[in-house]
């Protein structure tokens, strides 16, 4: 078993976290919420948090207890917000 745990360069989980945030953009601009809809249905009481995550800013993301809230509210499966 190879106990090397930095398999992943920084740009690739970079890479994982802009998919996710735009797939819950995608999904979220498709059945027509606002970024203000979404952040207080799943208890984030920050649009300006919750901007950030989406849009990768200042190193935020969204963590498993939001995605699983996001997909909750958005009425999608995990996987619909990890896949595209």
């Amino acid at each position: 078993m190879n106990n090397d745990f930095s398999n992943l360069s920084k740009i690739e989980v970079e890479e994982f976290y802009k998919k996710i945030s735009q797939n819950i953009k995608r999904i979220r601009e498709e059945k027509n919420y606002t970024q203000l809809d979404l952040a207080l249905d799943i208890g984030i009481k920050s649009v300006a948090f919750y901007s950030n995550c989406e849009n990768n800013r200042y190193g935020k993301h969204f963590n498993l207890e939001h995605i699983l809230k996001i997909a909750k509210s958005l009425d999608v499966t995990i996987c619909d917000l990890l896949v595209s």
